[in-house]
């Protein structure tokens, strides 16, 4: 699918390169084929003159109508163009990821921490078991603890950690100790 409109490519405060609008348009290609429903798109170079340390420096906006919506990418100055535009099309890739996750409900879910007591400790060994308040038993390695160090927790102790489906079942990782108020 092409897009509605076609691609503006506006340059300046620099001449015009055949070179620098053929790589443009590759980028956009590559745009459309990552997400088809790209209404438009333009793309504004910009030579903002020279700087004392740097030399010359290129900001470059691109804008990208989707159905609902106008993503916007404006990155600041560059010395190097195709670096600039090399990071403002990376930017643009992820704002539309964004947006076709929000267009199909599909949001990042956060899972939520669960609560509970470390129950059993093999210090030689470099694993635990964690209790929790429903009367599970999870499983947790010297690797999956975050707060304080393996070597410091201690039988009873409350922590906090977020479960994890494992080969051998769910398993605790992220553990951490403190006051995380555990539910009674």
């Amino acid at each position: 699918m092409t897009m509605q409109r076609p691609i503006q490519i506006v340059m300046r405060d620099m001449p015009h390169s055949e070179a620098v609008e053929a790589h443009i348009r590759e980028k956009v290609e590559k745009l459309e084929l990552f997400n088809s429903r790209i209404v438009g798109c333009k793309i504004t170079l910009e030579f903002a003159g020279k700087h004392k340390h740097q030399g010359k420096l290129f900001n470059v906006r691109l804008d990208i109508s989707v159905p609902g919506a106008e993503l916007v990418v404006n990155r600041d100055l560059h010395e190097d163009l195709y670096v600039a535009l090399r990071d403002t099309f990376d930017a643009a890739r992820r704002q539309l990821e964004d947006y076709g996750r929000r267009q199909h409900g599909d949001t990042k879910i956060h899972e939520s921490p669960r609560h509970g007591h470390i129950a059993r400790l093999f210090p030689e060994e470099g694993f635990g078991f964690i209790d929790t308040p429903d009367g599970d038993e999870l499983y947790f390695s010297r690797d999956n603890v975050s707060h304080p160090d393996f070597d410091k927790l201690e039988v009873g102790s409350e922590v906090q950690f977020l479960e994890e489906a494992a080969a051998e079942g769910l398993q605790a990782k992220r553990v951490s100790v403190g006051k995380h108020h555990y539910p009674e």
